[in-house]
């Protein structure tokens, strides 16, 4: 039988996990508003707060579409979709994937034909994040009481720290956008391409974020992310055509 990152039978298994995800989340809203019911909450507010946060995750969910987009054209839409659906990060899963099909001599973009691949990328994606899973539980009360403690001693060097830990996480990913900014020196300008990107993202951010405070409008704010994305990712087409 020839290989298909589309498969029907990819698209079957992926269905299932994901019934299983939302009977999770309809299984804790069903439990979440009976509690509150028996706490003495008022029905209006909780319909309110149901609404409003459903509303307030369509931002994120189009940055998630932005990366299914992404990754469909070289693992399908199977795939992808379940990843960022369940447990991936938009960021980790399109670096890990584009890695990957680097070393094996293909790129995002590119249809995986050959089944190895597809799985070697799988494999890649899934140890990578499960580290996350093991880690979070036994490290996280630690981190997070040691910081509580040092807020408590000194709140300036608490925000030293807990940003510090933001800009190394930042840090990481800046990487990836840089390293081929030295293919410059040999006459190659591609590698320029990911930080004129980042640059236009960065900008627009920055200008939603402006346009939040002036106006005092909060959705500004909550579709920042994805906005800054979509527009990133429309611009990097003009500039591959220039810096490619």
């Amino acid at each position: 039988m020839e290989f298909n990152v589309n498969s029907p039978i990819l698209f079957v298994l992926v269905a299932i996990i994901i019934l299983v995800v939302l009977g999770q989340s309809v299984f804790f809203l069903v439990r979440a508003i009976k509690r509150a019911k028996e706490i003495g909450m008022d029905m209006t507010v909780i319909k309110k707060t149901i609404s409003s946060s459903a509303v307030f995750t369509i931002a994120p969910a189009i940055s998630i579409l932005v990366g299914v987009i992404a990754l469909s054209k070289s693992l399908g839409i199977a795939i992808p979709w379940m990843r960022l659906s369940v447990i991936g990060s938009l960021s980790y899963e399109t670096i890990a994937a584009g890695t990957t099909l680097e070393q094996v001599g293909s790129s995002v973009g590119t249809e995986v034909t050959d089944p190895s691949i597809f799985i070697t990328v799988l494999w890649v994606m899934t140890l990578g994040i499960i580290l996350g899973l093991i880690l979070t539980p036994v490290l996280t009360k630690k981190i997070q009481s040691g910081m509580v403690k040092i807020e408590q001693k000194d709140k300036k060097w608490g925000d030293i720290l807990s940003n510090a830990m933001f800009l190394g996480m930042i840090s990481a990913f800046l990487g990836y956008v840089f390293c081929d900014v030295s293919l410059v020196f040999q006459g190659n300008t591609k590698g320029l391409i990911p930080v004129a990107v980042m640059f236009v993202s960065a900008v627009v951010m920055a200008v939603l974020g402006i346009l939040s405070k002036k106006l005092n409008v909060r959705w500004i704010t909550d579709y920042a992310l994805p906005l800054s994305l979509i527009i990133g990712m429309a611009s990097s087409i003009p500039i591959t055509n220039w810096l490619g």
